[in-house]
């Protein structure tokens, strides 16, 4: 039940960065166990950060 909220909520805040990837890219959500007590906010801020952190990378 727990997972399977994580999960949703994960597919939700992705569904809404999709555009902002390059053409082709391939991006992994790995949830760990602390997600679990995360709120939307949290992982929302979560999410973001690591995006930004991933298209940084690629940039170089």
């Amino acid at each position: 039940m727990v997972r399977n909220r994580v999960k949703r909520r994960l597919r939700a805040i992705m569904s809404t960065r999709l555009d902002a990837l390059p053409d082709g890219a391939i991006v992994v959500v790995r949830a760990l166990p602390p997600a679990a007590d995360a709120s939307y906010a949290e992982l929302e801020s979560d999410v973001a950060g690591a995006l930004r952190h991933a298209m940084s990378k690629t940039a170089r």
